[in-house]
């Protein structure tokens, strides 16, 4: 039975600073190495962002947006679906959203100067979902590790950038204890070669909705992919 692969995490050069490569590199890749689907998953304005903070909101929410809108453009053509999603930052916590796109961002301008608290409400009021990521991610610029379980969704316990081996079994700690859903992803902002982390489910993922109902559900598998090259014999970006 074909299994149909997910990236559930990755960031590109058009909106997240730390990326390297670009949206519709992303989706060149990702079909090359056989996915059927990526979640595109940029840093949102309070966290690693490559956007310019003082332009006016519109401007801004366009601008953080063409990552995902190459992506799914290169992505239409060469056959494999592309969704959206934002990674939103507090306080060092990153959490995954998805459900809601552009026209929700652009509609919420209140976003400006909201705390975490008050997106989620947003969030969860559109339908969408939030998952925390690598929740005990260390790294030497984070001074504490938050939690909050009442406004989160899901947990990501497998993360094969931000989070190593240890990192990895306390996020699974963490969602045993709380009864989370469960997923994972790779974080991939560009990593040349090496270990990525693939959300596998017997029917394709083709929207948003479909994700989230595996997620809920339990209707997908995590696995570890290695490859070794940039790409498959063949491939190029």
């Amino acid at each position: 039975m074909k299994k149909h692969l997910c990236e559930t995490h990755l960031h590109t050069f058009e909106a997240s600073a730390c990326a390297s490569i670009t949206g519709a590199g992303q989706a060149e890749r990702y079909k090359a190495l056989g996915y059927d689907t990526i979640f595109v998953t940029d840093h949102f304005f309070n966290g690693n962002t490559a956007i310019d903070l003082s332009l006016p909101w519109e401007e801004k929410v366009n601008a953080y947006c063409k990552g995902y809108e190459n992506a799914k453009a290169r992505g239409d053509e060469i056959g494999i679906t592309v969704l959206f999603g934002i990674e939103y930052t507090y306080g060092g916590a990153d959490f995954l959203t998805y459900g809601v796109d552009k026209e929700w961002l652009l509609a919420h301008s209140e976003l400006e100067y909201a705390d975490f608290f008050r997106y989620a409400d947003l969030v969860h009021k559109a339908g969408g979902f939030i998952v925390h990521a690598h929740p005990f991610r260390r790294a030497g610029y984070l001074r504490e590790i938050r939690l909050i379980p009442d406004y989160t969704d899901a947990v990501e316990i497998i993360n094969t950038h931000n989070a190593d081996d240890i990192s990895n079994e306390r996020a699974k700690w963490y969602a045993s204890e709380f009864g989370f859903p469960v997923t994972g992803g790779t974080d991939n902002h560009y990593i040349p070669a090496g270990e990525f982390c693939a959300v596998c489910t017997e029917n394709k993922i083709s929207s948003v909705n479909d994700y989230i109902k595996a997620v809920k559900n339990g209707d997908l598998t995590l696995e570890i992919l290695r490859f070794e090259s940039e790409m498959p014999a063949g491939g190029s970006l």
